[in-house]
């Protein structure tokens, strides 16, 4: 087959504005300086025979070919290559196809513009080439990407036919990336595959089942907790009413004894008024009477700053109390509207289900009934005359009109069913029995709030009474001091002045003052609200605390209490949404044998990849003996016969041994322009062997690490395949065109 050749070459492409590239049938030399368009015109050689992979995206550090080599000026990405091919000229155009790059596609025979035949955008290249997209960049095209060879399947492939009985239709490579591929899918690392992950359900499934017996004795431990704390309340309660009755008791006795000292000071007072009966005091009495108002305003003051205290707490706890009984599915509610508010949405939803129900009932049974009927009415007719006729018409009538009730019974059925759902969806709560709770609860807290209000209401109105009686009393006071002393102003002037005017008999002042302080001694018991009637005090056991320390007590046990309670209804809530314990030990014995089947299935995958690493290093010592033989005649020829033998892995990893040694040596013992004259060899060693259309060889920049003797070799080289095949050489130095200048049948083009 005769090879191809580039006669011109037309690209808006890149820096390339409607450039031309015309090279000569042999070897061409192309100089331009750095950025002037050499890679360009490498890349799009390889677009035209392949085209451009729209699918690829930019990453980081890298461009996709339909971003990188957009043109510069904003024009459409096109071009027109003519070639020579077999015995006439073709001529092959890309474009674009509406936002496609290279979309649009044309083979032409560049005289007659007739289509060739068979020639597509997706087969151009391999067809012109011989080869596919990977083999070609490995070999006849030796871009910016550098020398260096890597393995790919194709090229595997069409490198060990060369030593096969003529081809091999899956490669080494591909072999063990399927294996590869089977065993990831089992196992890549601790992380990633059916292993890790039956693994970590595993895990999961055995801490679920741990967490179920720790949450289970949570639970015992919580409940046993909570009816110690019940019975600790209920002794508390018991001695907070036995300290209560006793302070009544006690209020009691006080009322009993300051009752009998006030009738022994009235005894007193009017034995000694008898006595003075014969030189009565008028104005005596008057001012025992204000010193008695006095210590009664004192003693007043002092109860109004209790009963400030008192109201203070009295209304924190009414706050506290309102606050706690505040819900905002009831809200602005008396406590009993609360609950008759919640019976009537139960009511309500369980008639909705009730009915929803009926009629669910009833569309069974009318699908029953069309069914019985109409199957009734078609046998009927069916034996009497052996074939279909009206009662069959009738019984499928019948039939149809009942599966239509059925349907009409069935969607009011639904809509039952959702109307008493949503006459629950305003309280937030899934059943009636669950509201009817949560009312029952809010009037208790609203009733328990309500009973805070009265006491602080209470305490509110004794306060104010107090600060009345005080009020006036000290009005009254001033005003009879103001009649013997106007400069009086306060209550310690008034009693100074007072002490100044008892001059009469001491001993009647003392019982008249000590008989007017115990009358309003027992007035104020009375208004503390004493029981004067006889009751029997129950026997009471002596509590262990005293009041305060007992209220306080029975506060933080009914707080503790509440935590319990909140905590074993968490426990328990976590213990139902954790699943049933059966169910999770017989998934844990699933997984426990899936698991050992793909243990099983991992490590025979990993013997099976042993097995083939250990034939394919057999295959290897055997691996292409007329590649590595042409590729050795190359390398002598680059080198000065320096490295005359060269050897090459399945993966294309390149050896080479000097002229007498003994061992190859690798690229990594080698300088960087013998690493390049090295796989130059190889590529066109593969080109020479692998694709007999022989197409045209693309080097960009391929020889600059190249010294100058083996520069000079490697022309030579390049210059005898050119009779063969054409090869277009692109460099940015001048030492090519110094070493080529006298050779002839070389083309030179300057960017």
């Amino acid at each position: 087959m005769k090879p191809i050749k580039i006669k011109s070459m037309t690209a808006t492409f890149g820096k390339l504005e409607k450039a031309r590239l015309e090279p000569g049938p042999g070897l061409t030399l192309i100089h331009a300086p750095n950025e002037g368009g050499k890679s360009t015109w490498a890349a799009f050689w390889r677009a035209m025979l392949y085209g451009i992979d729209t699918r690829d995206r930019d990453k980081k550090g890298y461009l996709a070919d339909k971003n990188h080599y957009q043109p510069w000026s904003g024009a459409p990405m096109e071009g027109e290559i003519t070639l020579e091919y077999g015995s006439r000229d073709i001529t092959i155009r890309r474009g674009p196809r509406g936002n496609t790059p290279f979309g649009f596609f044309s083979a032409v025979y560049t005289k007659t513009q007739a289509p060739v035949p068979g020639l597509t955008a997706s087969n151009c290249g391999e067809l012109l080439t011989g080869a596919g997209q990977e083999v070609f960049t490995r070999s006849a095209f030796l871009g910016d990407s550098g020398l260096s060879l890597t393995s790919a399947p194709e090229l595997e492939r069409r490198i060990a036919a060369l030593v096969t009985s003529g081809g091999e239709e899956v490669s080494f490579s591909q072999a063990m990336n399927r294996l590869k591929d089977w065993k990831n899918r089992r196992q890549v690392n601790r992380s990633v595959g059916e292993i890790p992950k039956l693994e970590g359900e595993l895990y999961q499934v055995r801490e679920a089942l741990e967490q179920l017996e720790e949450v289970t004795l949570q639970i015992s431990q919580l409940e046993g907790e909570q009816a110690a704390l019940e019975k600790k309340r209920d002794t508390l309660s018991h001695q907070a009413q036995a300290h209560r009755l006793l302070a009544q008791k006690e209020l009691a006795d006080r009322y009993t004894r300051v009752s009998e000292a006030y009738q022994t000071a009235q005894t007193q007072l009017e034995t000694l008024e008898r006595e003075q009966s014969e030189h009565p005091i008028p104005d005596r009495e008057a001012l025992k009477k204000a010193q008695g108002d006095l210590q009664y305003i004192k003693a007043l003051e002092e109860e109004i700053k209790q009963g400030e205290t008192a109201l203070k707490e009295a209304e924190e706890a009414a706050a506290k109390a309102k606050e706690a009984a505040e819900d905002e599915r009831f809200p602005d509610m008396t406590g009993e509207e609360a609950v008759t508010r919640a019976e009537a949405a139960g009511t309500t939803y369980r008639a909705a289900v009730e009915r929803g129900a009926r009629k669910n009932r009833r569309a069974w049974l009318l699908q029953i009934a069309g069914v019985l009927g109409g199957g009734t009415l078609i046998a009927v007719q069916f034996i009497q005359r052996g074939q279909l006729g009206l009662l069959s018409g009738l019984g499928l009538g019948f039939y149809a009109l009942m599966t239509l009730l059925t349907i009409v019974a069935l969607k009011a059925s639904k809509k039952l069913r959702t109307q008493a759902d949503e006459s629950l969806s305003a309280y937030h709560v899934p059943t009636p029995e669950e509201l009817t709770a949560k009312a029952q609860d809010y009037r208790e807290r609203w009733q328990a709030a309500e009973k805070a209000a009265q006491e602080a209401e209470v305490v509110q109105n004794a306060l104010t009474e107090r600060k009345g009686k005080r009020d006036t009393a000290k009005s009254e006071l001033l005003d009879f001091v103001h009649a013997f002393a106007p400069e009086v102003r306060d209550l310690f002037g008034c009693s100074a002045a007072l002490s100044r005017a008892l001059n009469l008999d001491h001993e009647l002042a003392m019982a008249r003052d000590r008989t007017e302080e115990r009358r309003r001694r027992l007035e104020d018991l009375e208004a503390q609200g004493v029981r004067t009637e006889a009751r029997e005090v129950p026997e009471l056991p002596l509590p262990d605390l005293g009041p305060e320390d007992t209220d306080r007590a029975l506060a933080r046990a009914a707080d503790r209490l509440e935590e319990v309670a909140a905590q074993l209804n968490q426990a328990v809530g976590t213990r139902q949404a954790m699943g049933d314990p059966a169910a999770l030990s017989a998934r844990r014995e699933e997984l426990e044998t899936t698991l050992e089947r793909r243990r099983m299935e991992a490590e025979a995958l990993s013997l099976a990849m042993e097995v083939l690493t250990q034939a394919n290093v057999q295959l290897q010592e055997r691996f292409s003996p007329e590649l590595n033989r042409l590729a050795g005649e190359y390398m002598a020829r680059l080198t000065g016969n320096k490295y005359p033998a060269v050897s090459l892995t399945r993966d294309l990893e390149g050896f080479v041994r000097e002229e007498g040694g003994v061992l190859p040596r690798g690229a990594l013992w080698l300088s960087r322009g013998t690493v390049d004259q090295l796989y130059l060899a190889v590529r066109l060693a593969v080109c020479r062997l692998c694709l007999p259309s022989r197409p045209p060889i693309m080097l960009d920049d391929a020889l600059v690490s190249f010294d100058d003797q083996r520069l000079a070799q490697a022309l030579e080289l390049l210059w005898e395949l050119s009779g063969k095949q054409q090869l277009l050489l692109f460099t940015c130095q001048r030492r090519e065109s110094e070493l080529l200048a006298n050779v002839p049948g070389v083309t030179k083009l300057e960017l």
